[in-house]
């Protein structure tokens, strides 16, 4: 039996389906549109569609039920923006006629059932699933902010400018799984700009815990391209690999990193050495059907040759990342440290100093991906501005 939550905070619990609202989810309701926490097995048919919005998949003799139901709903929304009703203490069903919550949960629960009609589970969905369990949980803990760490920076027009963006924004992180077509993780509008967050404003960012604990790939992209060419990982830092290795003690770690990463997101660049340490042509040729890649993850993106490795080293590095990012969040399951936020390649945790005994784990647990171990760095700090390196044996 299809459902709909009618509002996703905890202390809302109310959901409607048979035509009625009920109190609580039980074990005979199947799927429902959007993720809700339930302790039984229930089927997300948003997880269906790929990241398109409800709208998208209406079926046609829905469309103008669905928009009466919409523009109603926006009206109701604005009504209580305009009379300053926060949505966050307060219920939306319990501030709308009960005929329009029929209504509009109806409807929806049409569109919901279309496409569980209509469309294939897809292959990958129970990783989209627990990505969005961890993104969902990630969302309802506020971050810590502290606006007068950056007291010392107020006097540029920037900082000002930046600080009262933020007056606009949630002070939580809200991630879209379906942002890109590489599986990189985007952030919802409004959401708390953490992907986009210069470095010399990090410092309002303080743990909620005790420490937050940075754990970050080291060239994670790189050595996605070596595991796609079935070479083993270098032990050590890659730049500082590539410099004595590749590039024969010739340029600075600096310079190496540059000249490399020049090389791997040129399709067109010919760099020697470069391409005798680092088969580009044979993975490209290997994952790429002249039409679209498949990533070992299972992701299908249409590519030109121009773009083609570009997308298969980015989104598999993207998959791998969520993957273990999801194996951590499983081990901290329980405990009182969780994680705070992902940045790209790196996993920021906001550790109690209970939990100091899990960091083996975790460490273990985050390097050692599906692509091989890789080498990551490790920094902790008091502040998300002020992280010193931590170092791991």
């Amino acid at each position: 039996m299809i459902f709909q939550s009618l509002d996703k905070k905890n202390k809302c619990k109310d959901i409607y389906c048979g035509g009625k609202i009920h109190n609580e989810i039980s074990e005979d309701l199947t799927g429902t549109w959007d993720y809700v926490d339930t302790p039984h097995n229930v089927e997300y048919a948003k997880l269906y569609c790929g990241g398109q919005s409800i709208e998208d998949v209406c079926p046609d003799y829905l469309k103008e039920q669905w928009l009466s139901a919409s523009q109603k709903l926006k009206a109701y929304l604005n009504s209580f923006m305009q009379a300053k009703i926060s949505l966050e203490e307060h219920c939306f069903y319990n501030l709308v006629p009960k005929h329009f919550l029929l209504d509009f949960f109806e409807v929806k629960n049409k569109i919901t059932e279309h496409v569980f009609d209509s469309r294939t589970r897809p292959d990958n969905y129970n990783f989209l699933l627990q990505l969005t369990k961890v993104v969902e949980d990630i969302k309802k803990r506020p971050l810590k902010l502290k606006m007068s760490n950056l007291r010392n920076l107020r006097h540029q027009l920037a900082t000002r400018n930046f600080l009262k963006r933020l007056n606009g924004s949630d002070k939580h992180v809200k991630y879209n799984i379906f942002g890109t077509k590489t599986g990189r993780l985007t952030t919802e509008p409004k959401s708390f700009p953490i992907l986009t967050l210069k470095k010399e404003y990090r410092t309002i960012l303080e743990p909620n815990n005790d420490l937050f604990v940075e754990l970050d790939f080291n060239a994670a992209e790189l050595r996605t391209l070596l595991s796609l060419m079935g070479k083993e990982q270098p032990k050590e830092d890659i730049h500082d690999w590539n410099a004595k290795n590749i590039f024969r003690g010739l340029q600075s770690r600096k310079e190496a990193k540059e000249r490399i990463f020049a090389w791997l997101y040129n399709p067109d660049s010919k760099d020697y050495l470069a391409n005798r340490a680092y088969d580009k042509t044979s993975v490209k040729e290997k994952y790429w059907d002249g039409k679209a890649v498949v990533t070992p993850f299972g992701r299908k993106i249409e590519a030109d040759e121009f773009h083609a490795l570009n997308y298969l080293i980015q989104s598999t590095t993207a998959d791998m990342v969520l993957r273990q990012l999801i194996k951590v969040y499983d081990l901290l399951k329980g405990s009182k440290s969780h994680i705070a936020f992902v940045i790209h390649d790196s996993l920021v945790i906001d550790l109690a100093k209970e939990d100091k005994h899990l960091l083996k784990d975790i460490f273990n647990t985050f390097s050692k991906t599906e692509l091989g171990e890789f080498l990551i760095s490790v920094k902790a700090g008091k502040d998300f501005g002020q992280m010193k390196e931590v170092k791991w044996t």
